[in-house]
């Protein structure tokens, strides 16, 4: 029995070429007999021209045949690849080189090097540099010594680790490892269009915002941090956050962050901040983005883990039935932020 997909978020992912669909959706057009990918740069052909296929397979035996533009029956090897790539990176105790990983994985390595970006939002180098971070702040929980932890982590030695921990972590391994402690964190709790707003930043960038919260939860949150309110610099950053909640269509992504997570959440949450403003994803979709399509489930915890409401549009992820799904604060209020965006 054949899967046939005709329905409007397949078919408005055809029309803006949309890659993140590429193996979730098979497009065929019954005027010329071939199947495409969804980002297939081919001219656009009719709705009632386009059938909709869930794999390869199932258009080739309905009677297509395979665009030799868009080549979809690639697309499954190049899923196997970066699901076997970030495998590769995540059982790796010293550092991959790129050429290494995409020798392992069947592929020249620029083409690699671009495929995986595309599907995954950052280079393998990138990735690998998270999983280090990751390694080295849970070495830094359970070890004595710090300089043990860095090398525990996989790091070289403590210089290159001292190079990337500021961009990575937001403070010094020590102060990390005291829990923060001597880290400054400016707040402010301001009216918006969706209720009272705590927008909370470090000197790297902002580090929470959240409703319906307080100083008290802030200081849950950051235990060992100096809370400081806000002042004339800091005021600045929390317009720019109040813009992207009474104007959601404009970007949002040069305001700077500091967020702590591991590989699997950071990558997550850069997927989350590519999904354009009025449209959604499924938890699945947002998994079969970032190569770990068996990690559903694990996408929507990384989404209730987002310390970064709005800016980090986790709003924007929705069940694959179509329902809203879960929401820290409240459905109502997501409910409100999809129809705002949607205008």
């Amino acid at each position: 029995m054949l899967t046939l997909r005709i329905d409007d978020e397949a078919y408005a992912a055809f029309l803006r070429r949309d890659r993140a669909w590429d193996g979730r959706v098979i497009i065929a057009v019954r005027t010329t007999g071939i199947y495409c990918k969804p980002s297939c740069a081919a001219r656009r052909p009719r709705r009632e021209n386009i059938e909709f296929y869930d794999t390869p397979e199932e258009a080739r035996y309905a009677g297509y045949r395979a665009c030799m533009r868009c080549r979809p029956d690639d697309v499954g090897r190049d899923e196997i690849a970066i699901r076997r790539a970030v495998e590769l990176l995540e059982a790796a105790e010293e550092r991959m080189s790129l050429e290494e990983l995409a020798q392992q994985v069947g592929y020249a390595p620029h083409h690699f090097q671009r495929l995986f970006k595309r599907s995954v939002g950052v280079s393998p180098a990138a990735y690998a540099r998270r999983l280090r971070q990751q390694r080295a702040e849970r070495a830094l929980s359970e070890t004595a010594s710090v300089t043990d932890a860095i090398y525990d982590a996989g790091y070289s030695g403590p210089s290159r680790f001292y190079a990337q921990a500021g961009e990575a972590m937001g403070m010094t391994p020590m102060k990390r490892k005291k829990g923060g402690a001597g880290v400054q964190i400016r707040y402010a709790i301001v009216d918006s269009a969706l209720g009272k707003m705590l927008v909370a930043a470090t000197d790297k960038g902002l580090c929470r915002i959240s409703f319906d919260e307080g100083e008290a939860e802030l200081r849950a949150h950051f235990p060992n941090a100096e809370i400081l309110p806000s002042d004339a610099g800091f005021d600045a950053l929390v317009q720019q956050v109040i813009a992207s909640v009474d104007a959601p269509d404009k970007a949002s992504g040069d305001l700077p962050l500091d967020i702590r997570g591991t590989a699997f959440q950071q990558t997550v949450w850069d997927a989350l901040r590519r999904i354009p403003a009025g449209e959604t994803r499924s938890y699945a979709q947002i998994a079969a983005e970032i190569g770990r399509p068996k990690a559903v489930r694990a996408v929507g915890t990384a989404c209730g883990d987002n310390e970064i409401a709005i800016v980090i549009p986790c709003h924007r992820v929705l069940r694959s039935d179509g329902s809203l799904g879960g929401y820290a604060y409240g459905l109502e209020r997501k409910r409100a932020l999809l129809e705002r965006e949607r205008g």
